[in-house]
């Protein structure tokens, strides 16, 4: 049975979804899934609110929902998509096994998309992605597929670990590459970090300011005045500050006092459980004392709960044993009187100097080094702040200092949304890890990256690519710059003063969003002469009219030579090549003209191009400047015309010619078998005809669709289907044109028998140098008779689709 019940797997077929509805996340928005797959390509999860159906499909999906698709583009890459948009697509990762199941887990936190490989969760993280507008409505898990079977088994949804730093590896600020021996110390105490609390500093001398004298014995115990004071009422006045006499007590009992306020829980055996009540009461421990009235009740109505010779254990109730809480919360501690003392600069022993702004914070040691392992090396280490009341800071903003402070005393940000906020968030950000306070950088970097804008994103990547520890940030920035390539571009020139590696990186970036061409080219030559203002290539062909390469582009004349290439000259019109060719720019810089743009002509003259130039990325329309709608199957919900129908993915479908999106015409009037609207139909129809009229001379037969003055499309697939008829279409031209008077073909078709019954679906790949050019209007023309010899010029198609990239 064992073995019968572990060779048990699920099974996916194509383009189908299995939905379990115990595959569900406890909280929305947050959970974990491990399993085991076995697939040749496509091993794809599906995160959404709901249940979908069994022949739910991600890419015909409307709702909110995340894809993640191990082994994509025939195992290959890692992709992972929100709302059907592609947001990651990297290479040689996360890739699927054909010959054995593999395991692995995918975890989702606000955003924070983890994925790893392995039985063991949290584990051998390979990949990590925030979404800055996170979905945390997600809650059930579907296994899904592409084009192959994938099999699934020990698919099981996991309860997040109660310490989430372990999904942050990747944003923790203590990352570092080549350090130097006294880094590598730090950095081993950074990776410690999550197991660094307040009970470090139980009954320690280090930053201690005072201390009871316990017993007959006189045994001395240190503690801190500020967490005494947070948690109670110490009796601290100014004849006897440091020192608090308890002749009468007993250090068990002290003891578990103290361990209750500095790590939330304790134990003490019963016969000592009623000193302890009493000296949470003379104290005013008021939780604690709490506790040990409600355990001696208990014991009181049944003795049987507790043996004398044990110990009772009492607990914080906001407390985790095994997992150190962030300060102050999970303690007994009042965060009031916390920023109280912290504002009253009560009990202060540290002043806090900034150079050019004197005296800014008077803290205490102790809360400083619970968040900072700097500050606490600082305190204890020799160094002369460890014997001295005064510390003072040079290149520290002041304003971002003191918003620090405020959240080590009470662990949250508080900053105002004022015209300088995101300028104080990157401060503050760069202070927290300068100091190595890992929760605040990790907020200022969620906070920062839900806040990125179209304005910030370039200043933001000019202070964060030169730190290891913001790779997160400038992952993004890099990829929301390529996506408002346009905007960053124009609008302000601080892409100037990017370094060759981040510009580089943007300029080459999958997802770079342009309207054309040109506008990539005239950024480039912007950036190599370090501009001092907007231009365009005419400009800098005017200044090659009188000067040099040399002198003009200086030091980045080399990178001019390297960045050029990612220029897709081949998609630029044909007159700017021509006028790019007989440029100073042709003349000055020789990979402009020998290397891009003259194999740019010949490509768009005679189709000629290096081999292989139909899958060379240069010769393809860069994906993210339109929305890719992909032929997936005939009859579909996935074309141009459905999509227009939805008025662009904003409602449920209409029929798109009633809503006016787009317009289509036939050669022949218009009548009851001659109705535009049934073309694009979700209904069959028995009878679509166009017939033929006199065009110069010529008889013509065509189905005509206009997209709209604001739509183009990049079309790479196309399906038709005949009508109830049996006049099958042998000879005809896909054909494509930009004003509805010059047409270029798409794809010519001789005597093609695809087509042989009726009702029939059929579709076709567009490829070639035309493939890759927009247009506005499409037509299907007939080229020679149909197979109907009674009538053979009418052309009886009754549904047209169209697919390809769309804008």
């Amino acid at each position: 049975m064992m073995e019968e019940k572990e060779k048990k797997f699920l099974t996916v077929a194509p383009f189908q979804c299995a939905w379990r509805k115990d595959l569900k996340f406890r909280e929305a928005g947050r959970g974990c899934v491990a399993f085991d797959a076995f697939a040749h390509n496509d091993v794809t999860l599906v995160f959404r609110e709901n249940v979908g159906s069994q022949h739910y499909h991600y890419k015909r999906d409307d709702s909110p929902h995340y894809t993640v698709i191990l082994g994509s583009h025939r195992n290959r890459r890692l992709k992972i998509e929100v709302d059907g948009k592609t947001e990651v697509d990297v290479e040689g990762i996360g890739l699927c096994c054909s010959s054995a199941f593999q395991s692995y887990w995918i975890c989702i936190y606000d955003g924070l998309i983890s994925i790893g490989k392995g039985r063991y969760p949290f584990q051998n993280l390979v990949f990590q992605w925030l979404d800055s507008n996170p979905n945390c409505s997600v809650r059930y898990v579907g296994l899904s597929s592409w084009d192959k079977h994938v099999g699934y088994r020990n698919v099981n949804v996991l309860s997040l670990p109660q310490n989430h730093m372990l999904l942050w590896k990747q944003v923790d600020s203590g990352e570092y590459e080549g350090k130097e021996d006294s880094e590598e110390e730090l950095e081993d105490e950074q990776i410690e970090y999550d197991k660094w609390g307040l009970d470090n500093f139980l009954e320690s001398w280090e930053l201690s300011d005072m201390f009871f004298v316990v017993g007959e014995e006189e045994r001395p115990v240190p503690a801190h005045k500020v967490i005494l004071q947070a948690s109670g009422n110490f009796p601290l006045s100014p004849s006897n500050e440091n020192v608090l006499q308890l002749k009468d007590l007993t250090y068990p009992t002290l003891h578990a006092l103290l361990q209750f306020i500095y790590t939330g829980h304790t134990q003490i055996s019963e016969s000592q459980l009623g000193s302890l009540w009493a000296l949470s009461r003379q104290f005013e421990v008021m939780p604690l004392a709490k506790q040990c009235e409600e355990t001696v009740e208990r014991f009181q109505l049944n003795k049987k709960l507790f043996d004398s010779g044990r110990n009772v254990e009492l607990s914080y109730p906001n407390s985790w044993p095994h997992c150190s809480a962030t300060f102050p919360f999970g303690l007994p501690i009042n965060v009031l009187k916390l920023k109280k003392l912290h504002s009253a600069a009560q009990y202060s022993d540290v002043n806090i100097y900034i150079e050019g702004h004197g005296l800014v914070a008077q803290p205490h040691r102790v809360i400083l080094s619970l968040w900072s392992i700097p500050f606490a090396k600082m305190f204890t280490n020799g160094m002369r702040e460890s014997s001295s009341s005064e510390v003072s800071l040079s290149d520290v903003s002041p304003e971002a200092f003191k918003i620090m402070l405020d959240f080590m005393y009470s662990g949250e940000i508080s900053l105002e949304d004022t015209m300088d906020f995101g300028n104080l968030l990157l401060q503050l950000l760069l202070l927290a890890d300068k100091f190595g306070v890992t929760l605040l950088y990790q907020e200022c970097c969620k906070t920062l990256l839900e806040c990125l804008s179209e304005d910030s994103e370039c200043p933001i990547l000019l202070a964060v690519s030169s730190l290891p520890s913001c790779k997160l940030i400038e992952e993004t920035c890099v990829r929301k710059c390529a996506m408002h390539f346009d905007y960053c571009t124009t609008a302000s020139l601080d892409f100037i003063l990017l370094d060759d590696t981040t510009f580089s990186s943007i300029i080459q970036h999958q997802e770079l969003t342009v309207t054309s061409e040109e506008r990539v080219l005239n950024a480039i030559l912007m950036w190599c002469m370090r501009a001092k203002e907007l231009c365009g290539w005419e400009m800098v062909d005017e200044l090659l009219a009188n000067s040099t390469a040399d002198l003009i582009f200086q030091e980045r004349l080399p990178s001019l030579s390297d960045l050029l290439p990612f220029v897709r000259f081949p998609l630029l019109p044909y007159h700017l090549l021509q006028k790019l060719g007989q440029s100073n720019l042709s003349k000055h810089v020789h990979i402009f003209y020998n290397i891009q743009v003259r194999e740019a002509i010949n490509y768009v003259e005679f189709g000629l191009g290096r081999a292989g130039s139909d899958q060379n990325i240069r010769f393809q329309h860069r994906r993210s400047s339109y929305k890719e709608l992909q032929y997936i199957y005939d009859g579909d919900s996935n074309g141009v015309l459905y999509f227009a129908g939805t008025s662009y993915g904003e409602h449920q479908w209409v029929n798109p010619v009633l809503a006016k999106r787009i317009t289509i015409t036939a050669s022949s009037p218009t009548s009851r078998y001659t109705d535009p609207k049934a073309l694009v139909s979700r209904t069959y129809q028995g009878t679509c005809i166009a017939g033929p009229r006199m065009e110069d001379g010529n008889k013509c037969v065509w189905w005509m669709i206009d997209l709209g003055q604001d739509h183009q499309l990049v079309c790479n697939y196309y399906t038709l289907r005949q009508d109830g008829s049996r006049a099958y279409i042998r000879s005809w031209n896909f054909q494509g044109s930009l004003d509805g008077k010059t047409w270029t073909n798409l794809r010519v078709h001789e005597y093609d028998q695809t087509i042989c019954k009726p009702g029939q679906f059929a579709s076709w790949a567009i490829t070639g140098p035309n493939s890759l050019l927009p247009f506005r209007f499409f037509r299907v023309v007939l080229t020679g008779p149909t197979v109907d010899a009674s009538d053979p010029w009418n052309l009886c198609i009754c549904y047209l689709e169209l697919y390809g990239f769309f804008r």
